[in-house]
């Protein structure tokens, strides 16, 4: 497939598109909201000449954040646009950073779209986050003249596959890329074998691993926990859950309160959309819960606290002792297991960590991370955890000391991205 036919076939799509939007709508009104923008019509007013950076949708604004913070101070009258893919990375941007960075849809990756975005935009320099590739979208970039890097850039073997069988489009994409900031070697050799010029990949390592935590973070969490009378209750949280993992978190949990039946579960489901039906869920299986969006404060009888709040992540992770992240027990390829770590907590995950192999790896290594297959092994785990301080202990400070050995990713990256955004 070239980048002609994709064209064809995205604009085949488009009815497709609308239904999806419209499904996705039905379960999260926002999907209904600012669709003109998605097609680079009644775009909020934007300042030309600055950096563009893309970030998908949660995550990838979450991992942009330190990068786009260091970007302002460094050049302070710098106009700097955040786009996005989704309601939830919407408002994960606007949380981050309110006014002081401008912020709209990315455009579907349709030529007279990306065109309109980019003639009003005028990018001196576009940043794209991890592993968004929109052929289009970098053939506009290159056809201006404007600097494309794939930063903190990603890539498993089985993504690679799934690009290789379509060389024709993938190929010419990579080669008009300026600049590939890998975070591992093996993703950068994926990239370079997929097209990319070898003289424009290098690896800067992730930005993940430069995560900076408020100091008081913890103490505010410690105080919460004292409020609720929980300072010695067992705490521990599944973070970013999938549908399918609930029912295993909530069976593991079971298992733990048979034998610490104070223990309490912080269940953060991944999606905004699932909030309603995880705590439905809850109840059905007989968990006394309370919601965090109530406001309502953890009771002594209450065995399960739902996350179900968006930008307090970290707070709940530093509420807890122990900390399962989610997709990783069905295929989705995991989560962040950095953040956790950089709390100073244990960390465990299940199988599925194809997003984050060599992070996994180096957390595995240094004994920070614990991967488990089901229920029974969740919980076996977390029994032998919340029973041993010396365990929790030397979890936490292996995580800790993997994030301190690979400081200095975001330093790399923004050097790399001074030198284009000069050059340009």
């Amino acid at each position: 497939m070239n980048r002609s036919l994709y064209t064809l076939l995205l604009h085949l799509a488009l009815p497709l598109i609308a239904l999806r939007l419209y499904l996705r709508g039905r379960k999260a009104p926002a999907y209904r909201l600012r669709i003109a923008e998605r097609f680079a019509f009644q775009l909020p007013p934007l300042k030309p000449g600055g950096i563009w950076v893309h970030a998908v949708s949660v995550g990838e604004s979450i991992a942009a954040a330190p990068m786009i913070r260091a970007l302002r101070e460094r050049q302070p009258g710098l106009p700097i646009t955040v786009t996005c893919m989704t309601p939830t990375g919407s408002e994960r941007i606007r949380a981050l950073f309110g006014d002081q960075v401008q912020h709209c849809y990315l455009p579907y990756d349709l030529p007279w779209a990306a065109a309109r975005f980019l003639d009003r935009l005028q990018p001196k320099l576009a940043v794209i986050m991890e592993t968004e590739l929109w052929p289009n979208h970098i053939h506009q970039c290159a056809t201006r003249g404007i600097p494309t890097v794939l930063a903190n850039a990603r890539l498993s073997a089985k993504s690679a596959r799934g690009y290789a069988r379509f060389a024709g489009l993938t190929r010419p994409m990579l080669a008009e890329m300026s600049w590939i900031a890998a975070q591992t070697e093996a993703e950068a050799e994926r990239f370079r074998q997929l097209g990319a010029r070898p003289e424009c990949v290098s690896v800067t390592g992730s930005i993940k691993f430069d995560l900076t935590i408020d100091r008081e973070l913890k103490p505010r969490a410690q105080a919460l926990r004292a409020s609720w009378g929980a300072t010695n209750r067992p705490v521990w949280i599944a973070a970013s859950t999938h549908a399918g993992e609930d029912e295993i978190v909530l069976a593991a949990h079971r298992q733990l309160l048979s034998g610490q039946p104070e223990s309490l579960l912080i269940l953060v489901p991944r999606h905004p959309e699932r909030f309603e039906s995880v705590h439905v869920l809850c109840r059905r299986e007989g968990f006394t819960t309370v919601r965090r969006s109530s406001g309502q404060p953890v009771g002594e009888g209450d065995q399960v606290l739902l996350g179900d709040t968006m930008g307090e992540l970290l707070f709940l992770y530093a509420l807890a002792d122990v900390a399962f992240v989610g997709g990783s027990l069905v295929p989705s390829g995991g989560h962040n297991l950095l953040e956790p770590a950089a709390l100073g907590l244990p960390v465990l995950s299940g199988p599925h960590l194809f997003n984050f192999l060599e992070i996994a790896a180096q957390l595995r290594a240094a004994g920070a991370l614990q991967e488990v297959a089901g229920a029974e092994g969740l919980a076996r785990q977390l029994q032998c955890l919340l029973i041993g301080a010396e365990s929790l202990r030397c979890m936490g400070a292996a995580g800790i000391g993997v994030l301190r050995a690979n400081h200095g990713a975001l330093e790399r990256l923004l050097d790399g991205l001074a030198r284009l955004h000069r050059g340009g």
